[in-house]
């Protein structure tokens, strides 16, 4: 039975709300033109994502047994063995994360600042300087997500354990010799979300919808194509080029 809390609500509002920030900026990154209002949004949840990235890494020191850092089982040889264990009859199971998935997050979490700090860096003003490096993070995002998800599968099939549900409910199958946490800490869950909401209100508070610029901490932040500079710049383009014609054509007059 299912009747071991593992994992607190903090922990699991995380995974919830990062996955959905990650997909929300990864599919307007790549089905929205630059130009359009709405690829702005790709930035603004990617700073969420990273704001929510640092409480995550706070929490991976000060929080619940297995929602600490200390609790991974990051030993390299670990993982092999898991690896290995996947192709046996052995059935090794943990009570919280498992090595793959330790160095999962571990991994999201690195390229989710590393996604924040390329943008952050693109949107200064050196967009070509960091737009390969950017697009590689997001994509080694979504194939780590993507092989995530797979383990989660290969696993329930495996020690026939729902363990995808242990990130709603908390709850895992007993292990024997690991204990189960006493609290899911609902206060601190409630702490999470109202500073991310906070975060999420001040950011659309700075944010300039007709340009497309943020103020971000006093830094100004070009979220997007500026179409109406681009169109200011080119009248001004065409308007230098008529004076010039203009010009031209008194000489010719003048020389008559």
């Amino acid at each position: 039975m299912r009747n071991q809390l593992v994992y607190d609500l903090p922990t699991r509002l995380f995974h919830w709300i990062f996955a959905g920030l990650f997909v929300g900026s990864f599919f307007i990154g790549k089905t929205v033109d630059d130009d359009s209002p709405l690829f702005s949004y790709h930035m603004l949840l990617g700073l969420t994502l990273a704001f929510l990235t640092v409480l995550r890494i706070v929490w991976g020191f000060v929080g619940t047994r297995y929602a600490r850092f200390s609790e991974f089982p990051l030993n390299p040889g670990k993982l092999v063995k898991y690896f290995s264990d996947l192709v046996t009859a052995r059935s090794e199971r943990n009570l919280g994360h498992n090595p793959a998935s330790s160095w999962a997050a571990i991994a999201m979490m690195l390229l989710a600042l590393g996604l924040a700090v390329t943008g952050y860096l693109m949107s200064t003003g050196d967009k070509e300087a960091y737009e390969d490096i950017h697009e590689l993070f997001a994509n080694g995002f979504l194939i780590i997500a993507i092989l995530h998800v797979v383990g989660v599968v290969v696993h329930t099939l495996k020690h026939k354990d729902m363990i995808g549900l242990s990130m709603i409910d908390g709850k895992k199958q007993e292990v024997s010799g690991e204990s189960p946490i006493e609290s899911a800490r609902p206060v601190v869950g409630l702490v999470l979300l109202a500073l991310v909401a906070g975060f999420w209100i001040n950011l659309m508070k700075n944010y300039d919808s007709q340009t497309q610029t943020l103020n971000f901490f006093g830094t100004s932040l070009q979220l997007g194509e500026n179409e109406s500079e681009e169109h200011e710049g080119f009248n001004s383009k065409e308007s230098n080029k008529d004076y010039a014609g203009e010009k031209d054509d008194d000489d010719d007059d003048d020389n008559d």
